[in-house]
C-alpha cells in the first residue's frame, strides 16, 4: 500500500490519443494522478469538470493533471469532447497502474459486490514523492482541495 512520503511508482501508459505518457518524463513537474471508476458517469464528470474549471491555475502553477480510469482511448476522447476536458486521460485497460496504485479493489452498489476503481487522487512532487494521497474524495471541489494541498490556493 503506497502512502505519503513514497516514491511515486513509474509507469507507462496511452493517452486518449494513443500517445505514450510516462510518468518519469514528467520528474521535476508537480503532478495530480486522479483516479476515477468510469468515463462519463456522474461523480466521474462532477470530479473531471472541476479540474476543468480550475485548469487555468494547474497550468499557470506548472501542475500536470492526468485522470486515470480502466476505460480505453475511445472512450476517454467521448468524455473529453463532451466535457470539454483540457487534460489528458490515461487508458490502464490492463489495470497495471490502477493495482500498482492500490486503487483497483471491491466496490458494492445496491448490494452486490465487484472489482472496480476507487476513487483516489495522489500527488506528486518535483522529486516523484507522494506528498498527499486523497482517500475520499469530495467531487465537485477536488481541484480546489488539490491546489490546496499543494500550497497553490
Amino acid at each position: 500500500m503506497l502512502k505519503e512520503g513514497d516514491k511515486a511508482p513509474d509507469f507507462t501508459s496511452k493517452d486518449q490519443d494513443g500517445k505514450e505518457v510516462k510518468l518519469s518524463d514528467y520528474a521535476g513537474k508537480k503532478v495530480v494522478l486522479y483516479f476515477y471508476p468510469k468515463d462519463d458517469t456522474p461523480g466521474c464528470t462532477k470530479e473531471a469538470c472541476s479540474f476543468r474549471d480550475a485548469d487555468d491555475t494547474f497550468n499557470a502553477k506548472g501542475i500536470k493533471v492526468f485522470g486515470v480510469s480502466t476505460d480505453d482511448e475511445k472512450s476517454h476522447q467521448k468524455f473529453i469532447s463532451k466535457f470539454q476536458l483540457p487534460f489528458d486521460l490515461l487508458a490502464d485497460t490492463d489495470k497495471s497502474i490502477v493495482e500498482t496504485y492500490g486503487v483497483w479493489g471491491e466496490k458494492s452498489m445496491y448490494g452486490k459486490k465487484y472489482m472496480g476503481t476507487n476513487r483516489k487522487t495522489f500527488l506528486v512532487d518535483e522529486d516523484s514523492k507522494i506528498v498527499k494521497i486523497f482517500d475520499k474524495v469530495n467531487v465537485s471541489e477536488h481541484a480546489d482541495e488539490v491546489l490546496e494541498a499543494f500550497g497553490e490556493k
